[in-house]
């Protein structure tokens, strides 16, 4: 059974955005508004707040994109083809759109802007911080891992001070202990090309968010990832269709 963490500025609902598709919500109280997290499944959330709609790695088989609100913001973590969809993304931009990228997904789409590791921006009002994402251990046949460091992006984004981290494809690397006043992280823990629970739980043990959501979780049991964090009472696991 999951272990339920009441925060003073936590609190958490279920709404579906739009109605013809089934996707479950959570809601969290900011000082600047409600953020509301859907969750479309494998790595693709999007995130409203202030009216704002704010889409990470939409990926066209999970949804019809076309019918879900359009995007103010896209952030794609990289260039594989379940994170970086130019389809799913065109189906969601309208004029002004933001989207912001990694180097590694080419041809980058119209307005498209390229983010690295280390940078910083704000979009809409919202302050993001680009984190490293990358793998050592988990590698091709070929010795090249199957996320390369410098390719891909994680992000932490600030919600006025509720801080959210989406790791993207990771393992648990060293520069995750350095992530300070995470309220909220998505972890990934699909095999053989991310992280194992093991490693996902050593991970949040490093920065200990107060709310771990794992996803892209494929065939992996979430469950298991509970059970590896029973003795950390600070951290809450959620688990949400995510694989």
């Amino acid at each position: 059974m999951l272990r339920l963490l009441l925060c003073g500025f936590f609190f958490m609902g279920s709404m579906n955005i739009p109605a013809q598709e089934n996707f479950a919500s959570d809601v969290f109280k900011t000082a600047a508004g409600d953020l509301k997290i859907t969750f479309i499944g494998h790595g693709s959330l999007l995130f409203a707040y202030q009216g704002r709609m704010i889409y990470v790695d939409p990926f066209g088989p999970l949804a019809d994109f076309s019918r879900l609100p359009k995007a103010n913001v896209i952030f794609v973590t990289h260039q594989h083809q379940d994170h970086f969809d130019a389809a799913a993304i065109e189906s969601l931009r309208q004029e002004n759109t933001q989207i912001f990228l990694s180097a590694s997904c080419q041809p980058y789409p119209a307005a498209g802007r390229v983010l690295k590791n280390g940078d910083r921006v704000t979009a809409q009002g919202i302050d993001v911080t680009v984190v490293p994402a990358y793998n050592v251990v988990h590698k091709r046949d070929n010795g090249v891992p199957f996320h390369p460091s410098g390719e891909g992006n994680g992000y932490v984004f600030a919600f006025a001070s509720l801080r959210i981290y989406v790791a993207g494809d990771t393992e648990n690397i060293p520069e995750m202990a350095g992530l300070k006043d995470i309220a909220v992280a998505f972890l990934p823990m699909n095999l053989p090309y991310t992280m194992t629970p093991e490693m996902a739980a050593q991970a949040a043990r490093a920065f200990k968010p107060r709310i771990l959501y794992p996803y892209h979780f494929s065939s992996s049991d979430p469950r298991q990832l509970v059970e590896l964090l029973k003795s950390d009472p600070g951290i809450e696991v959620r688990i949400r269709k995510m694989n």
